[in-house]
């Protein structure tokens, strides 16, 4: 028998509502994970219990979706959803039902549930209720839909998406006949907010096999979502340095970053521009000379189409830029690619770089890593003694400039990155009585 130890706050939710003469158990993902041995999210709760009955039982509720059946419980300042069984109407837009019926019974709403691993319920009083072998198909490590795939994915496209997401976030397999219905609906995905799919793709991107996005491609989400990657799993790299083509090189490289979100993006990206700047040479090598540039393009473009944040597509985008950038073993060169590419990403080029030389052949793999290992020792040195990298640690500011007389203008600034240029070179010289010396007298 699975026991599952509750919070206390939603043992007494339940209690109070079953004291009322009401069902109440605690339903869903946080069931699931429990089982597995995971810390829950957050709890949600479900109950045949109206909603307007739900709050009179309680002195705080919000009415966070009422016509849907749920208000959040507040107990403290911590909130819990709390949803009536329902049953769900007809979906005519591939993500809402026109309307909803309420109901006291637990398995009709268990069964409108997207996956069997999700359609668990379970109370003190009655234990786990599990219509639909959910614990069976967790033995299994299998993602199935509750009843009729077909028709769940017609409910909700995105739970295509989310059928790979658990997948890759669990590593079960997709069972055959809900892997199908994907491959059949895949196209209504169309109907599904970007908003809603970037949200997916990230957690996807950021679960424990991340390259599992391979499933999406097999089943068709890809040239939904991202049919920019789809082209890229049909480019070849005939060349010593690869043994993938585009595509699966770009899937080889996420497990190597560690689960971060700007850092996942860059190694879904950092080869994106390698079909549009495909050349094949007399000996038959293909090069794709500017393809970090034509990368970066592509993936601001995907990025914005997503509605990411602007500080991600920032991040990412410059990553993406400069993933390929050639960096000299000196302290010079790391200072100089420092400032080109931004303080807060260089760091991040290591991790990038690794993980791209990790997924391509092993011919000069070593010589690679061991030349990558040099310059972050480089760059640790030069973060340790504190070297001026950009504008903001130079030793003279623009209103030294003005002391001296100099205009506001584009003549100050370009004076500024002159005097930075000369730091870069030598470090020791950012000092502000040398660098003025270095300038005429101004009138």
């Amino acid at each position: 028998m699975i026991r599952i130890c509750l919070p206390r706050k939603v043992e007494d939710i339940i209690d109070r509502i079953q004291a009322a003469g009401y069902e109440a158990y605690a339903v869903g993902g946080c069931i699931r994970d429990s089982i597995l041995g995971k810390e829950p999210d957050d709890w949600d709760i479900t109950t045949s219990a109206k909603p307007e009955e739900v709050k009179k039982l309680f002195d705080r509720t919000i009415d966070t979706g009422i016509q849907h059946g749920t208000v959040t419980v507040m107990y403290g300042k911590e909130g819990f959803e709390v949803t009536t069984y329902r049953i769900d109407g007809k979906y005519e837009d591939s993500r809402h039902p026109k309307d909803v019926t309420f109901t006291a019974n637990l398995k009709e709403d268990l069964r409108r549930r997207d996956f069997t691993i999700n359609a668990m319920a379970y109370n003190p009083k009655d234990g786990l209720v599990d219509l639909y072998e959910g614990v069976q198909d967790m033995k299994r490590g299998l993602i199935r839909c509750v009843g009729d795939a077909r028709e769940r994915f017609t409910e909700d496209a995105l739970r295509m998406m989310r059928a790979v997401r658990f997948s890759a976030q669990l590593g079960y397999i997709i069972e055959e006949k809900t892997k199908k219905a994907v491959m059949e609906l895949a196209p209504t995905l169309h109907n599904i907010s970007a908003e809603r799919i970037r949200t997916e793709l990230v957690k996807l991107l950021l679960s424990a096999h991340p390259d599992f996005l391979k499933i999406a491609y097999e089943t068709g989400i890809t040239a939904q979502i991202l049919p920019e990657f789809d082209i890229c799993m049909k480019t070849e790299q005939n060349n010593p340095h690869h043994c993938y083509h585009v595509g699966e090189h770009i899937l080889h490289t996420l497990p190597y970053v560690k689960a971060d979100k700007v850092l996942r993006l860059a190694m879904l990206f950092h080869d994106i521009g390698k079909p549009r700047t495909l050349t094949v040479d007399e000996n038959g090598i293909t090069h794709n000379h500017g393809h970090a540039a034509a990368g970066e393009e592509i993936a601001l473009r995907i990025m914005k189409r997503l509605k990411f944040d602007n500080d991600t597509i920032d991040k990412v985008g410059r990553l993406v830029r400069y993933h390929d950038l050639k960096i000299e073993s000196s302290a010079k060169s790391i200072r100089r690619a420092v400032h080109q590419t931004g303080e807060d990403i260089f760091p991040l080029l290591f991790s990038v770089k690794y993980a791209d030389i990790m997924a391509q052949s092993e011919y000069q793999r070593e010589e690679k890593l061991s030349e990558l290992e040099v310059l972050k020792n480089i760059y640790n040195t030069v973060i340790a003694e504190k070297d001026c990298l950009s504008l903001k640690e130079l030793a003279v500011t623009g209103s030294d400039l003005l002391a001296i007389g100099m205009k506001p203008g584009r003549e100050m600034g370009l004076t500024l990155h002159k005097l930075l240029e000369v730091v870069l070179e030598e470090p020791e010289h950012n000092q502000k009585d040398y660098l003025l010396s270095l300038l005429p007298l101004q009138d």
